[in-house]
């Protein structure tokens, strides 16, 4: 049965209708298609950055090897997030939304922020460092999740409902973008809007704050150089194979040489320095030259049963916050992961975002984790019917 917080809201009626529910054992669909993506990511982070890890650090798993320890510590904080009650994130999620921001601004901070690539967006020392972006996005989710579950209709009023919360992301997005990190700041963006349509946010109102925020957003991604290369690149990366487009000329041809069954586990040849960031934002085009059609297909395939999963979750859910922190949750990692595969197949605007529970990178895959582990908590308490 619920714990006796669980049973706890704001109106009799809902404390009447929780009574409609009862634990579940975890989804074991959902569970398993994160677990096959978790194991899938471990075999091609070490596939893909075998070459450099050796090339670098004289150790071919190198970077498997941090990867396990981030493993660890993700499935560490996941069994937390499955565990607790997950009406205590309504209560702390102004809190936890204010820490989020908190470390975008360290970032931002000299000597504080690691600089890397061009990129302030890493705080730690050494080979140690987490990526405050990551769990902004987290933080955001339950912000959001929080105040929809209390505002009921008020998100149809653009004032006093759609506005304040807009201004909140607009926030958050805005700090993303000063790191400059173009790619999370999108994704903060989409997460956020998703989230506000499934509360019932008017289409004419969630146009008006669109249209109002593109000029900005165009403005700043023509400003600077690079980004608007990656923009023209995007239309036509044929047009300078070896400059600007090289990055996807690069994985079209890894995805191209992998045909129906691929080149083989642990052969390709994009690996050995022909495709940069290749065990991080472009390991789905190594994954796609080693296992070919079938295998890309599969992950993308895995992605989908995790959205479908989470929107019947959702749907069961036992209160209001339970359904938007399942919806928040779920759209974080699926349009992350459909927006790093439409980069890697040119359909998308380079953006420098990892594929959630397979690419090399602790903070993304820690964050991924306890989204999983949250929905499938808000999964244990759904209706009987389902």
């Amino acid at each position: 049965m619920h714990n006796a917080a669980l049973a706890r809201d704001s109106s009799g009626k809902d404390v009447a209708a929780r009574r409609a529910f009862v634990a579940h054992p975890p989804d074991a669909v959902l569970f398993s298609a994160v677990a096959m993506l978790v194991a899938i990511g471990l075999v091609m982070v070490f596939s893909a950055s075998s070459a450099e890890a050796y090339a670098m650090h004289r150790d071919a798993a190198y970077y498997l090897k941090r990867q396990l320890l981030w493993l660890a510590v993700g499935l560490c904080a996941g069994y937390v997030a499955y565990r607790i009650d997950y009406s205590v994130l309504r209560r702390c999620a102004p809190l936890l939304f204010l820490l989020s921001l908190g470390g975008l601004v360290a970032v931002l901070v000299p000597h504080v922020g690691v600089m890397v690539g061009g990129g302030r967006r890493w705080i730690g020392v050494g080979s140690i460092s987490f990526e405050p972006s990551e769990f902004a996005k987290l933080a955001l989710v339950i912000f959001l999740a929080a105040k929809l579950s209390a505002g009921g209709e008020r998100i149809r009023s653009l004032v006093n409902g759609l506005f304040p919360l807009c201004l909140a992301m607009g926030l958050a997005i805005v700090l993303v973008l000063k790191e400059p990190d173009m790619g999370t700041a999108s994704l903060l963006a989409l997460t956020g809007f998703t989230m506000l349509f499934v509360a019932g946010a008017r289409l004419e109102h969630l146009f008006m704050v669109a249209a109002a925020t593109v000029p900005f957003a165009v403005l700043m991604v023509l400003s600077k150089p690079y980004q608007r290369a990656r923009v023209l690149v995007f239309l036509d990366p044929w047009k300078d194979p070896q400059n600007n487009g090289f990055h996807i000329v690069q994985s079209l041809l890894a995805l191209g040489s992998g045909g129906l069954f691929g080149v083989g586990l642990g052969a390709s040849r994009a690996k050995f320095f022909y495709l940069p960031e290749q065990y991080t934002d472009f390991i789905f085009s190594i994954l796609g030259e080693e296992l070919g059609l079938i295998g890309a297909v599969a992950v993308i395939a895995l992605f989908v049963i995790i959205a479908y999963r989470a929107i019947r979750i959702a749907l069961a859910a036992p209160d209001r916050f339970g359904f938007f922190l399942a919806v928040g949750c779920a759209a974080m990692i699926v349009i992350q992961a459909f927006v790093n595969i439409g980069v890697v197949t040119s359909s998308w605007p380079v953006t420098g975002v990892p594929l959630p529970f397979v690419s090399f990178g602790g903070s993304s895959l820690v964050v991924s984790l306890i989204a999983a582990a949250l929905i499938i908590n808000v999964g244990r308490h759904r209706r009987i019917a389902q």
